[in-house]
């Protein structure tokens, strides 16, 4: 029998050949309109290929009206790029980190921020919580944009070449981070040197030595490959991160409000389609990894925490303290 990663990893290959056959002509051909989903991710992951399911549930929503084309690997642009082209009209949707919206509307960022959940049930508490609704109410009124579905994205963790089991582990440590100022925060918490690179450069970051170590969840460090330019995989679980689904302005602006609502209902069906997905493979993949002769740290969360912790309402906060002290009170 296949296990779950071996038949994830199966229905991603399908999904991605499918989406790469289908050509835009093709689209246009089904649909009266074809929307533009666009992401970083590489084609083989969750986020893709359930947004690819994406577009015959939408073709059955709309009567044929709208359909959806997804554009996965920075495609149609780095993470910065798409979160313009939201307003600009020349993407419709996109997935992106709590952090990149938080450069629009500040508040949004705090669910990306290390450390700040307790565990998994916390942040999903989060993620149906009226405090979630208000800061996507927050960003909207800032963007135009609308925040209409989260999807788990797993908990982050650092690789590198030498264990980081204890803060000062990270000392010195060129760490990649994401192009957001909050990503920055784990790092010169703990004493490394976090250096923005983007997503589609890291691997060759790694493999040339620009950079002595990255951050990102499990799932993504076996999609990217990371794992083979990078010997250690060290379990510091620092950031509980999702994706924010966003649809643009202008294309809501020309949709009526029964295709909006349709658009809201697959889209939110994408989110807890990736989800379930990357929480099966989170469970897995130690094991996997270890079975590849990586070697996988153990980490004491403790002192890392406390090292972060420090900072959640310092110079870095784009929240108020009222807010934090709201998600924290969240599932207590």
């Amino acid at each position: 029998m296949l296990s779950s990663i071996q038949k994830i990893t199966t229905f991603a290959a399908l999904g991605s050949m499918a989406a790469l056959a289908c050509t835009t002509t093709a689209f246009a051909q089904e649909a009266q309109r074809t929307l533009k989903f666009a992401h970083v991710y590489e084609s083989s992951e969750p986020y893709h290929t359930c947004a690819v399911e994406a577009h015959s549930a939408l073709m059955a929503a709309t009567d044929n009206r709208f359909g959806i084309e997804v554009f996965p690997a920075s495609t149609l642009g780095k993470e910065v790029d798409i979160n313009e082209g939201l307003g600009l009209g020349t993407v419709d949707i996109i997935y992106t980190g709590q952090l990149f919206a938080g450069r629009a509307y500040g508040p949004i960022a705090i669910g990306g921020a290390p450390y700040m959940f307790r565990d998994y049930a916390h942040w999903d508490a989060f993620r149906n919580s009226d405090l979630f609704a208000e800061l996507s109410q927050g960003y909207s009124d800032a963007t135009g944009n609308r925040i209409v579905a989260m999807t788990y994205y797993g908990n982050r963790h650092v690789t590198s070449n030498t264990p980081v089991t204890a803060p000062e582990d990270m000392d010195g440590l060129k760490i990649r981070v994401p192009n957001a100022p909050l990503y920055m925060m784990f790092p010169e918490a703990t004493g490394g040197n976090p250096t923005p690179i983007a997503f589609a450069e890291v691997y060759l970051a790694l493999q040339q030595g620009t950079v002595d170590a990255q951050e990102n969840p499990l799932p993504t460090i076996q999609a990217k490959k990371f794992y083979e330019v990078q010997s250690n995989i060290n379990l510091t679980g620092h950031i509980t991160d999702a994706l924010l689904t966003i649809i643009g302005g202008p294309t809501l602006a020309s949709m009526d409000q029964a295709d909006q609502d349709a658009l809201t209902a697959v889209l939110q069906d994408t989110a807890v389609c990736a989800t379930d997905a990357i929480r099966t493979l989170e469970a897995e993949l130690v094991a996997w990894f270890r079975g590849e002769g990586v070697t996988v740290n153990e980490v004491d969360r403790g002192p890392f925490i406390e090292a972060v912790r420090a900072m959640h309402n310092g110079e870095m906060a784009t929240w108020d303290q009222a807010t934090y002290d709201r998600l924290q009170a969240i599932g207590q």
